[in-house]
């Protein structure tokens, strides 16, 4: 008689083949848009800037599926959990975690990248770096609207484009608010739903062959 997987190994398996279609899609995605290949004459040549903005649409809503679907279920549920020691405690990532290993692996030897950055960051390596990249967080905050230009890094032509990441749900503020990083460095601020808590950064790469 054949067995049926239980409920918990059933998600786990959904859970992996959503996170592999997306990532499939955007890889494919950006293949198809950044290529110079020698197309026919009716081929569209889309503009950066409208790129950008198709990645960002992919990324946003793998994030807001994630938070909204997945953790805050679990939350509310408790069927199983979402934790910082995912690999330790055998829960599953959180979405910022998930968000950084998709990233790296969409970025792995390309010069494409895209990531995260937050005043208010719990990881360094997410902090502002550059002065555009802090420019542009402190514009993304003030008014909650995507900055986007041209920049040169390391010799390199990129267009860059930084989106408003907020709080999809109470699952993302809370897990934050309640973070003892977060207490320490930033106790005066306190996310809710909705809020800009950082933003989603895209470096496109320009006049490549």
């Amino acid at each position: 008689m054949t067995s049926i997987p239980s409920p918990k190994r059933q998600f786990k398996i959904s859970l992996r083949i959503i996170s592999l279609i997306i990532l499939a899609v955007l890889s494919w995605f950006i293949v198809v848009s950044c290529s110079n290949l020698n197309a026919r004459q009716d081929t569209v040549n889309l503009p950066p800037d409208q790129i950008t903005d198709y990645i960002f649409r992919i990324i946003k809503s793998q994030r807001t599926i994630y938070g909204k679907y997945v953790v805050q279920r679990l939350k509310d549920e408790k069927v199983l959990n979402a934790t910082e020691n995912w690999q330790q405690e055998h829960s599953l990532p959180l979405p910022a975690q998930m968000f950084r290993m998709s990233a790296e692996l969409a970025s792995e030897n390309s010069p494409f990248s895209y990531g995260s950055l937050s005043t208010w960051s719990l990881n360094d390596n997410h902090q502002p770096k550059t002065e555009f990249e802090k420019q542009a967080m402190k514009k993304v905050v003030e008014t909650g609207l995507p900055v986007k230009d041209i920049q040169v890094k390391n010799g390199e032509k990129y267009f860059t484009a930084v989106y408003p990441d907020k709080a999809v749900s109470a699952a993302c503020a809370d897990c934050h608010n309640a973070h003892p990083i977060h207490k320490q460095r930033y106790p005066n601020k306190v996310f809710k739903v909705g809020d800009v808590m950082g933003g989603i950064l895209i470096n496109l790469p320009l006049d490549r062959g």
